[in-house]
């Protein structure tokens, strides 16, 4: 499986002092970067002209993710601001193959993502075609939510099809990562975890994400 990834989402950073906070995770893989619409999720964040400049100065890479309506016109304009990889909801788009074609054509990592209710089998036969499954394990548009158990074994059946297939496809998840979550979900076969407010929340950040970072490498096994 690929390496444990740690992606601190800046939905819990101070929009104030973005980039101290972008600063303050110089330790971590990527900056996951929630775009949401208003109109896909309730809730309104940023877009093109402030991810343009985060990728400007941010210390890592972009994962952005877009909890937005008509994806197929808008994930390019992302890829094309700065992002490393762009994550665009199975449910917001019309044609999910050509978008992650296009994305890959355009040099980023090309992600589909699936809210909690979502079933994962419609699209385990196109798993050739991303580069990540980002499987919700909240539902988009607020952090700060409580881990949904449920989502488990989509995650596995997920990692079970991946390993079938023998690709090297990715497995993220975000939602409820704490240290209390981290190790279950690893277990599960995720390799890609979101921590927004396990993150930020934390008296040291940097910290914070190496313990995350432990503990999924090296998840304890259940008693």
């Amino acid at each position: 499986m690929a390496p444990v990834q740690i992606n601190p989402s800046i939905l819990s950073a101070d929009f104030v002092n973005l980039e101290r906070d972008l600063q303050a995770i110089a330790t971590a893989d990527h900056v996951h970067v929630d775009v949401m619409d208003q109109h896909f999720v309730p809730n309104l964040t940023l877009g093109l002209p402030v991810v343009r400049r985060i990728a400007e100065v941010s210390p890592v890479p972009l994962d952005v993710h877009l909890m937005i309506e008509d994806a197929d016109r808008w994930a390019p304009q992302y890829a094309e601001a700065g992002a490393a990889s762009v994550t665009f909801h199975a449910e917001a788009t019309q044609a999910p193959v050509r978008l992650a074609r296009e994305l890959r054509a355009g040099g980023v990592r090309a992600c589909v993502a699936l809210r909690p209710a979502t079933p994962v089998e419609p699209f385990l036969d196109l798993l050739a075609e991303v580069d990540m499954v980002l499987v919700m394990t909240v539902e988009p548009g607020f952090g700060g939510q409580s881990f949904i158990e449920g989502t488990l074994p989509k995650i596995r059946r997920t990692r079970q099809a991946i390993t079938a297939a023998g690709l090297p496809t990715w497995i993220q998840v975000d939602g409820g990562v704490t240290r209390d979550t981290v190790a279950r979900i690893a277990r599960a076969g995720a390799n890609v975890f979101v921590a927004g407010s396990a993150v930020y929340g934390a008296d040291d950040v940097a910290a914070e994400i190496a313990t995350l970072r432990r503990l999924a490498e090296a998840p304890p096994l259940e008693a």
